[in-house]
Parts: structure tokens; C-alpha cells; sequence
């Protein structure tokens, strides 16, 4: 045999070997679509199964995919929604379904936040329970390296799904095109009763396909939601997810002894080719990769074509906010050092001769800077410019440092060690009324209104004069009364209505002041070490009669307060009565800010009359 028949056989032999796995391998890339308007984006829904320990509880499976629990129960025929689940309980998940024009594959785009000892393949076989694989998070997620990932970091997970075309809609009566994990024990009848299918037409969907691997993504067309049996007991514990175990089925065997085979047989050859491409790709990476480092610096002064996009992304702000330069950051902070470290990824630096705080972050730092170009207020942090560092893909903002640190360490302990003197009445007091001249700002005078969303007593910083100033504005919304399935913010914060339905309004910002409120004057946290919540009890503090309310509300509030000489309990009274309107259960009775601002305003010379419909001020003089 000479050495050209040696190495026609040998391909053919290859492309028989890889035709044989293909036809058997599940699909790990995504499904192909066509980006038409008339099929995408549509709404549809995923199957999901309730697992110990993590996933068995509807809040947790909720965050997980950035809905309300009630958009869960209702779609997955939950009445009352249980907690826990019981093991296996099946649940609709509802997705936005849409066909990517950068991969040509369907996914829903869903956004998972990176936890110590996450992985790729962990999050998508474990948590999204096979619904993605890890190679379609990587292809979509080209920017972030597997194997270098920070905690914190924000990852696309794409689930995959269809949209059902108008063929299908019309051959099968399709409405929605449920994506659903193939089990080792499943068979294609079982799963068209359960979802009230048709086996034919589940068998068209999928490209004619009868014979499915564990835990590949099948498309189950149905015409509407089905109604599940839920199970009545604990069932057995399943095989857990993303371990495929060795099937029964006869034909698996076969066909898996058959690869076996074959993959014995060539695997002289294969080490034969494999040694020559090696060496000639070699070659070719080291030539290849020479080309790209003399290519990607030469746009113009040294910046990358990746640095001009970013920099294009934030265009409207350059003739407003300075630009740095990462050597200047790095200069500022000693190369970010721990000693520079103020808290979580913010670092205080010196640049010429004066002091910022220099946050660092993964480029998502869009929307902020454009919602912070459109605000100026003295009670808001003032940004003074960003840098952003395409080697690493970071973004900076740099902004003013407040001296003082934020009103949480003052409230609740030591900061960097040092034990701070607990403040007095007034300055709470005054510290309350700028952050709410600051709110009343960004609701009342920026169009479109701005939602900060995570108000809380960390993001509240104190100037040298212990005046306070409204920090990070990462999660803030520029409009509102609008609808997300994307909750984020702080426990202990986070409004009734944003938390159960995902509603985004200015009111959620009012919540949040009125916990900030209780927790300026009984000096206690947000939530406890128990997971309880201050404010559930609040309204508790103003009833009874005026001497049984007093006693009650020093056992309460702060013991510094209680022993203050400025204290004045009918100040602390009138106060504990705005907090407990700001934190009314139904949005719309709860007071704006410039209802706040006023009546805090006032709130040492004037009663405050409290009713369930929100504040009422009645202008009588102190006594």
C-alpha cells in the first residue's frame, strides 16, 4: 500500500468514524435557526424537575431563572405554591426564545452569576439540569476562559429551545415547542402522554429522530400547557443529573459497540494522522498567532479594535467624564494592593494629589454611565471619569471619595478595624433627609425617571461634614412602571411587588428608604442572622396608647439614642411613621419623596398624623 491509498483510507475510515458519532452523540452546540421575525423571538417554556438539595425550594428555582414564583406556579399548575417541592415534581419554566444572529442557534439568553467552584459544565448539568451544554456556553461567552473564572462574573447560560414555524404550527396544531430533557428512562410514548402530545408529531419536530442519548434537549410540540400529575409522595432518588448511566436498550449496546469497534481499529491510523497534523499545525498556530500580535495594535495610537468598540459603546460620555489610563489606575492604587482595597472590588487612589474611589468591573458598565451622565445632585456620588482596559476586559469608574465610609459601618460596627463613635439624633436625622433629597432627585427631575434600585445603608456614603451621598448606581433602571423577570438587589431590601411579579417602579426605592429609616434609628441590620427581616413588624411600634407606644419604642430603638442627650422621642416617633408608610405592602399607599423629604423636613416642628393610606401632615407646632 502506498502512502497515498494509505491516507485515502485512513480518511475515509475517519469520516465514518465521525458520521457514526454524529448520528449517535446528542447535540451539544444548539439548535440551527433562521433569525425571521415571524417565528422570533416567541414565549415558551422548559421542563424542569425539583432536586434536593439546592432546586427542591420554588425561590430558589425562581432566581435561578430570574422570575416571580408566580410565573412558575401558574403555567406549572401550583395552587397553592408549595415550599419545598416535592423530589421530581415537574415545573413549566417560561422562556424567551430567540434566534441569535451572531451563532444562527435559538437560545434563551438567561444570565447566571458565578459562585465559588462553578464551572461550566457544573451550572449547566447540574443547576439548568442538561437544558444547555457547556460548549454553548462557551461559544457564547467567547470573551470569558473556563478555566479562569472570577466569582462574581456575569455568564450567559443559553437554554435551548424553538419556536414553532408556521408549518408546524399548521401540520401539528403547535403552539409552543417545550424543551425537555431526555431521561434514561424515558421512552417517547410515555413523554407524549405526559405532556398531552402526539408521538408522530414529537418525532417530526425533532428531525425524524425515534432513538434519543440521555439527557439531550427534545422539543415536545403541544397545543396547550399540559396539566401534570404531580407526585403525592417522596420518590425515589434519581440518577442525579449529568451522569449518563449504561442503558438497557439493546440497540444502544449495539450501536455503542459498534463505535467501540471501530475506534479500536483505527486507532493506529488516527495516532499516524493525528502526529503529522500536529506537527504541520504547529506551524501554522505559531505563524498564525505571530500575525495577530503584530495585528492588533496598528488602529491608531496603540488602542486595540476591541478598545475602539468599547470606547464607541460610551461615546455620548467622553466630552463629559475624563478618561484614564490603566497605568494611572494601577500607578493610583500600587497595582491594586490589598492595602488599597476600600471593600468588595472599589480600591481608593491618588491621582494627582487628590483621592478617588476606582471601581472595578467586568464590562457592564454601559447603562451606568449613561444614567450617571443625566444626574447631578449634591446628595448623589459624583462620578469624575473611567478607563477601560480591553487587555482584561475590565471597565473603571472612578469617582469622588467620601471620606467617611458608608452609613452601615457607622450603624452597624468597626470599620477597617477602627470602633466609631455612634451618632447622635441630628446627624441621623440629617443623614436620612439627604438621602431623601437625593431620591426625590433622581425620581422627580430626570427624564426618564430613574429607579435605583438597590438602596441600602452600604450605598449610602458620609462626606468629611457627615453628609450623605447616594452611591452605585449599578443596578440602577432609567424609566419605570415597567416588568422584569430579572430580580436582583439586596435581602432584607427588596420591595413586595418587585420580588413577587417583578414590577420596577419608583415606590421599590421608597421601600428600601423606609428599611434604611429602621435601621437608622434601632441601629439593627436589614435581615438578622436568623433570616429576619426588620421591617415585618414596624407598623407594631406605633400602636397603643402614648405612654405603652414610648416604652416599647426605647426598647427598640438604639441604645446610644436612648442615652443621647439630643434624643427627642416625639422626632423618633414622627420618623418611625414615615418608615412604616414608605413600607406599606401595596405600592400605590405609599408616599413619593417629595412627600418624604417634606415631612421629614419637618419633623422637628411638626406632629405627624399616620393613616393606612399613606401620610397626612397636620401642621400643629411641637409642644
Amino acid at each position: 500500500m502506498n502512502i497515498q491509498n494509505f491516507f485515502f483510507l485512513s480518511f475515509l475510515l475517519l469520516v465514518s468514524l465521525h458520521n457514526l458519532q454524529a448520528q449517535l452523540a446528542p447535540n451539544t452546540r444548539g439548535y440551527a435557526c433562521t433569525p425571521t421575525p415571524l417565528t422570533y423571538p416567541c414565549q415558551t417554556y422548559v421542563h424542569y424537575r425539583a432536586q434536593s438539595p439546592n432546586f427542591q425550594d420554588l425561590a430558589n428555582i425562581s432566581d435561578l431563572f430570574s422570575l416571580s414564583r408566580l410565573m412558575i406556579t401558574k403555567p406549572s399548575n401550583l395552587s397553592p405554591p408549595t415550599s419545598p417541592l416535592l423530589p421530581q415534581q415537574s415545573l413549566l419554566i417560561p422562556v424567551t426564545c430567540s434566534c441569535s444572529s451572531d451563532f444562527k442557534i435559538s437560545f434563551a439568553n438567561l444570565t447566571y452569576t458565578i459562585h465559588g467552584g462553578d464551572t461550566f459544565y457544573l451550572v449547566s448539568s447540574n443547576h439548568f439540569q442538561n437544558l444547555t451544554t457547556y460548549q454553548s456556553v462557551q461559544i457564547v461567552n467567547p470573551k470569558l476562559v473556563p478555566t479562569k473564572l472570577d466569582i462574581g462574573d456575569q455568564v450567559i447560560f443559553p437554554i435551548f429551545c424553538k419556536c414553532p414555524n408556521k408549518t408546524s404550527t399548521e401540520a401539528h396544531q403547535t403552539n409552543f415547542l417545550i424543551s425537555y430533557v431526555f431521561q434514561p428512562s424515558d421512552n417517547l410514548s410515555a413523554i407524549a402522554t405526559k405532556f398531552e402530545s402526539n408521538q408522530k408529531s414529537l418525532v417530526e419536530i425533532n428531525g425524524g429522530k425515534e432513538n434519543f442519548s440521555p439527557y439531550e434537549t427534545i422539543f415536545i410540540p403541544v397545543s396547550k400547557l399540559p396539566i401534570f400529575q404531580q407526585p403525592t409522595g417522596i420518590s425515589p432518588v434519581s440518577q442525579p443529573t449529568g451522569i449518563s448511566p449504561v442503558s438497557d436498550n439493546p440497540r444502544s449496546s449495539v450501536r455503542k459497540g459498534a463505535v467501540v469497534g471501530l475506534s479500536i481499529g483505527l486507532g493506529i491510523t488516527v495516532f499516524m494522522l493525528i502526529l503529522l497534523i500536529s506537527i504541520m499545525g504547529f506551524r501554522f498556530y505559531k505563524e498564525k498567532n505571530e500575525d495577530k500580535k503584530v495585528n492588533k495594535y496598528q488602529f491608531g495610537k496603540g488602542e486595540s479594535f476591541d478598545e475602539e468598540n468599547l470606547m464607541a459603546d460610551v461615546s455620548d460620555c467622553l466630552d463629559k467624564y475624563r478618561v484614564y489610563g490603566i497605568q494611572d489606575l494601577k500607578e493610583a492604587t500600587a497595582g491594586f494592593s490589598q492595602s488599597s482595597l476600600i471593600h468588595g472590588s472599589v480600591y481608593k487612589g491618588c491621582i494627582g494629589g487628590e483621592f478617588y474611589a476606582i471601581k472595578r468591573m467586568k464590562w457592564n458598565a454601559c447603562e451606568e454611565l449613561k444614567i450617571l451622565q443625566k444626574v447631578n445632585h449634591g446628595n448623589l456620588v459624583k462620578l469624575e471619569g473611567f478607563c477601560i482596559d480591553p487587555q482584561d476586559d475590565n471597565c473603571y469608574l472612578i469617582y469622588e471619595f467620601v471620606d467617611n465610609g458608608s452609613l452601615h459601618s457607622w450603624l452597624h460596627g468597626e470599620s477597617n478595624g477602627v470602633s466609631k463613635k455612634k451618632l447622635d439624633w441630628k446627624t441621623r436625622l440629617r443623614i436620612a433627609i439627604d438621602v431623601a433629597n437625593g431620591l426625590q432627585y433622581i425620581h422627580e427631575h430626570t427624564r426618564p425617571t430613574v429607579v435605583h434600585k438597590d438602596i441600602k445603608t452600604s450605598n449610602i456614603l458620609l462626606d468629611g461634614n457627615m453628609r450623605a451621598k447616594i452611591a452605585n448606581f449599578g443596578l440602577a433602571k432609567s424609566g419605570c412602571n415597567a416588568i422584569t423577570m430579572n430580580i436582583v438587589g439586596t435581602q432584607g431590601y427588596i420591595a413586595p411587588e418587585y420580588l413577587e411579579d417583578g414590577i420596577v417602579t419608583t415606590k421599590m426605592d421608597v421601600f428600601a428608604f423606609g428599611i434604611v429609616l429602621l435601621e437608622i434609628i434601632s441601629g439593627k441590620e436589614a435581615i438578622d442572622e436568623a433570616g429576619k427581616v426588620l421591617w415585618t413588624n414596624a407598623h407594631t411600634l406605633l400602636e397603643g396608647k402614648e405612654d405603652e407606644k414610648h416604652e416599647r419604642l426605647k426598647r427598640w430603638m438604639d441604645l446610644a439614642l436612648v442615652n443621647g442627650e439630643s434624643c427627642m422621642l416625639e422626632s423618633i416617633t414622627n420618623v418611625i411613621a414615615v418608615a412604616a408608610a414608605c413600607l406599606q405592602r401595596e405600592a400605590s399607599r405609599r408616599p413619593s419623596m417629595v412627600e418624604v423629604v417634606y415631612t421629614l423636613s419637618k419633623s422637628d416642628d411638626l406632629y405627624i398624623d399616620f393613616s393606612e393610606d399613606g401620610l397626612s401632615v397636620t401642621p400643629v407646632l411641637a409642644r
